[in-house]
């Protein structure tokens, strides 16, 4: 059946044609000459295309052979072309995970050499000390009698200086609670720190006591009637295997009833394995160790505050004020973060032998996949001397600033710290304030040349920290303690460091504005209080501070 066309032809018809009928409107029919103009296919090849598309057309089968039509040209295309010179595709590292910090020193220093705008940084950093109220050490000491002791509690500390620090104000904190005896924690020698120095080598032991004798009882030793039931050997005492971040009810509903029982347990390893979140009862007797009965031991002290006097000596131009860098460029830090700097080959063959000295097997295990610029650009690698430098100096600080750079061993010194002591000539460390003779009977301990450091950062008025650990915690919450609740303390971004480094295309003065941000947000953020799981010994404010205008929601300003 025919079928038949409803649409009406487009134009008017002319009154002289009679009306087409309806055969030769029908698409099927088709006259064999063509007299209006159009020429048939005459080739073999021609009919046969005329044919097909004829067909496809009227089955509107060409949607489905498109594609392939499609194909079949792009095909026919690629086989004119020559591939005897192939394109190269150059694959661009995303930014900031490449060490491109030379390069921008580089770029930089003429603008930053010739910049004279820079007004007495050191004096005017801090300008929100006081904006949310000044605090003021606030820790009780208790004046009552001790009850009998529930038994003895020996810790070992691990880890190095500050580890050690928290380790030690846990287990005050633990053993007053549970108002147990505490033994003088041991140290636990380690293959990293080698450092075998025992408590009274590093604190004030007497001192010590004293300050806690009315809180916690504490004693150097174990009565020999007690270890005589474990034939005087430490290693027959029931030892608990304590879980990290352990809350204070573990301790009283799981390990004071086998003190009871057994009247001494050993908890080894004691690093951390107490929770920041604890009843005021526990926070105040972590108060109290931390920041009033940890004092360092007469020798450390004595040099401590030798260095300190004589860097305000050296800072006479900025009234005696200067500023301590704590710098994690150590050959070890370097290759425990597995990030790549430009030492090239060499940097490598160190890093791969120090980390296999180190960390054996760690880093070489199968299905281990490490990336070196995913590191970089998450913030987690060290900042190396010459980053360190640019940073200061676009905050603000010129080559007239005295700073104390505390730090082990830096890797490849002598290239890496050659930038930094061109941006900061007055640059001091323990080893260049002090003399050989003086620094003899630290030389080969690695926690006590640290309490020299930590003494004089504590003291400086800007402290900067370029990398996390222990060490800068402490310190941050120690100078919070000393210095009204603010820690004057720069803490920069390092991921955004690490995408300012990278650009080169960043003018001086640019780059001196982003500065002036990190360091302007650190002032911001000086002071902060406690929240639940945050440490004391980072954020002392409000359990062992007070604030000095109170308010009837302020703890009791009473001291002992």
């Amino acid at each position: 059946m025919q079928a038949y066309n409803r649409l009406p032809s487009s134009g008017q018809s002319s009154p002289q044609s009679p009306p087409s009928s309806p055969l030769s409107r029908s698409p099927r029919y088709r006259p064999r000459s063509s007299k209006s103009g159009r020429s048939t296919p005459k080739t073999l090849t021609q009919r046969f295309v005329w044919f097909l598309l004829s067909f496809l057309l009227k089955r509107q089968g060409i949607f489905l052979f498109a594609p392939l039509l499609y194909i079949a040209g792009i095909l026919f295309y690629m086989g004119t072309v020559s591939f005897d010179i192939v394109p190269v595709i150059t694959h661009r590292p995303p930014p900031g995970s490449v060490y491109r910090s030379p390069q921008l020193y580089d770029k930089l220093r003429p603008e930053m050499d010739s910049d004279n705008s820079s007004a007495d940084a050191i004096s005017t950093i801090w300008k929100h000390s006081y904006k949310v109220g000044e605090w003021r050490p606030c820790i009780n000491k208790s004046s009552e009698g001790l009850p009998e002791s529930n038994g003895y509690i020996f810790v070992e500390a691990n880890g190095g200086l500050n580890q050690q620090r928290s380790s030690i104000c846990n287990a005050v904190a633990v053993a007053g609670y549970l108002n147990a005896t505490l033994v003088i924690p041991n140290f636990h020698y380690h293959s990293i720190w080698r450092d075998p120095s025992k408590f009274g080598d590093i604190y004030d032991e007497e001192f010590f006591n004293k300050t806690l004798e009315n809180d916690v009882r504490i004693v150097g030793t174990i009565p020999g009637n007690i270890m005589e039931r474990f034939d005087h050997n430490m290693s027959n005492v029931y030892n608990f295997r304590i879980k990290a971040w352990s809350p204070i009810k573990y301790y009283t509903y799981t390990v004071l009833p086998k003190l009871l029982e057994e009247k001494i347990i050993r908890i080894s390893p004691f690093a951390n394995r107490l929770s920041f979140d604890a009843p005021p009862a526990v926070q105040r007797l972590r108060c109290l160790a931390n920041y009033q009965a940890l004092r360092f031991s007469d020798p450390i002290s004595s040099l401590g505050q030798t260095l300190v006097a004589r860097m305000k000596k050296l800072s006479v131009n900025n009234s005696g004020k200067y500023i301590s860098v704590h710098l994690r460029f150590e050959e070890d830090m370097v290759a425990f973060s597995c990030c790549v700097y430009d030492g090239g080959e060499k940097e490598k063959l160190d890093m791969d032998a120090a980390r296999e000295r180190g960390w054996k097997g760690k880093f070489t295990k199968r299905g281990k996949v490490i990336l070196p610029g995913a590191i970089r650009l998450n913030g987690k690698c060290p900042l190396t001397p010459l980053e360190v430098g640019l940073m200061l100096r676009g905050m603000g600080f010129d080559k007239s600033t005295s700073i104390y750079l505390a730090s082990g061993q830096i890797y490849d010194s002598k290239r890496y710290m050659a930038p930094l002591l061109e941006m900061f000539p007055l640059l001091q460390t323990k080893e260049m304030l002090a003399s050989a003779e003086e620094l003899a009977p630290f030389q080969n301990y690695s926690s006590r040349m640290a309490a020299i450091d930590y003494t004089v950062c504590l003291h400086s008025e800007v402290f900067v920290t370029t990398q996390g650990g222990n060490f800068p915690q402490f310190l941050l919450g120690h100078r919070r303690y000393l210095y009204g609740g603010h820690s004057r303390t720069i803490r920069p971004d390092k991921r955004k460091l690490a995408l300012l480094f990278d650009n080169l295309n960043n003018g001086w003065t640019s780059f001196k504005r982003q500065m002036l941000n990190i360091r302007s947000h650190s002032d911001s953020k000086g002071i902060e209080l406690k929240r639940p799981n945050d440490s004391i010994y980072s954020v002392p404010c409000p359990d062992c501070m007070c604030k000095v205008n109170k308010t009837e929601d302020s703890r009791s300003s009473s001291t002992a």
